[in-house]
């Protein structure tokens, strides 16, 4: 018997073209070929593949704002709540670029509304810190609590205040009236 496989099996990549490929299939999520993605998806690529900081594709395609990847993603089984090697979590980092579409999509995809970073900032805060009134406004709408606190005892109204921020400190005024 020999040790040779078959001439129709597959040749196992190399270490080096496997992280080559993998660099292609992150730059995939960045810029959101959600097609592309669903493909690779479906022959088996793992949802919840991380980049060397810990980045999720779910991730990637968040914070670069493609709602199209982020529901192919999230329709596979992508884990919204998986954070990356700095703690941040795929919607911290919509709200943080001011994307209420990728906000909303990675609600409806099971994201916690309150989930927060390692220090426990939440998404709600850095949509103050940053003046993104629409997603403030959505993110209370689902539930998000106003007075909660970081590792640091810092409301969103604080980190609001920190950043300069106007339109959401006169905002989450109103709402603690």
């Amino acid at each position: 018997m020999s040790d040779t496989k078959p001439a129709d099996s597959p040749r196992q990549m190399t270490p080096e073209e496997a992280a080559e490929f993998a660099e292609q299939v992150f730059n995939k999520a960045r810029e959101g070929d959600a097609a592309m993605l669903a493909a690779l998806l479906s022959k088996g690529l793992p949802a919840n593949l991380r980049n060397h900081k810990g980045d999720t594709l779910l991730m990637l395609a968040s914070y670069h704002g493609h709602v199209d990847a982020v529901k192919v993603l999230l329709e596979h089984k992508a884990d919204p709540e998986v954070r990356n090697d700095n703690g941040q979590s795929p919607i911290a980092g919509a709200a943080f670029k001011g994307d209420l579409a990728v906000v909303k999509a990675l609600i409806e995809g099971g994201a916690q509304v309150e989930g927060a970073s390692f220090d426990g900032r939440t998404a709600l805060m850095m949509a103050a810190m940053f003046n993104r009134t629409e997603i403030i406004d959505y993110l209370i709408s689902k539930g998000a609590d106003p007075k909660a606190k970081d590792a640091n005892g810092i409301t969103a109204l604080d980190a609001a205040k920190t950043m300069g921020a106007t339109d959401t400190v006169a905002q989450i005024e109103k709402l603690l009236g």
